[in-house]
């Protein structure tokens, strides 16, 4: 029992803030020059797919909570048919992705965006955010949300308020990581 204790990590604090915006983007921003991109929305995204999207762009992060469900808990989050996933590829290669919502003909919620390791710093989270929130808005719901912690990009919320959202609440919360077992047990999923 003693060697399983050892293995788990500190739970982290988190700062958390739940946004909303309450009408589309006004800002328009051009296709980042000197790369390639595609944004495709994977309806029946496979679940090793999206385990490899969520870690990729989680891991710095600590996003936890998609990489301990089983494969029908996840199958049953992710191919809701109020759920869409769209992946951002950058010269041919997998780069983010960002995961919708529609908690009901009002609400549409940012689940989940986020881009990868080697796609942070080209320029193209801005214009990425902006293609999500497109998507979003194209329901026309009366509000979209997203929630932010400060575990996330160091710029994340203010980010999100460059493009319109504006905070409606905060709490604290714990996150517990993965102890090494359960990541390797994920990733082999």
């Amino acid at each position: 029992m003693a060697k399983k204790s050892a293995s788990l990590k500190a739970p982290l604090n988190a700062h958390v803030t739940q946004l909303e915006m309450t009408a589309p983007p006004k800002t328009s921003l051009p296709v980042p020059v000197n790369i390639q991109t595609a944004i495709i929305r994977a309806p029946n995204i496979p679940l090793h797919y999206y385990r490899y999207l969520y870690r990729q762009v989680g891991k710095r992060w600590h996003w936890y909570k998609r990489l301990r469900m089983t494969d029908e808990e996840l199958a049953a989050a992710i191919h809701d048919p109020h759920v869409s996933v769209t992946v951002l590829y950058v010269d041919g290669a997998p780069a983010g992705f960002f995961e919708l919502r529609q908690e009901n003909e009002e609400i549409v919620e940012l689940s989940y965006f986020g881009l990868f390791e080697r796609a942070i710093g080209l320029g193209i989270g801005k214009w990425f955010l902006l293609q999500a929130l497109y998507a979003a808005w194209q329901d026309n719901p009366r509000k979209v949300t997203v929630t932010t912690n400060t575990l996330d990009h160091p710029r994340a919320l203010q980010l999100y308020q460059m493009m319109g959202f504006s905070p409606v609440s905060t709490y604290e919360a714990l996150v517990q990581p993965m102890t090494d077992a359960e990541l390797l047990k994920a990733l082999d999923a």
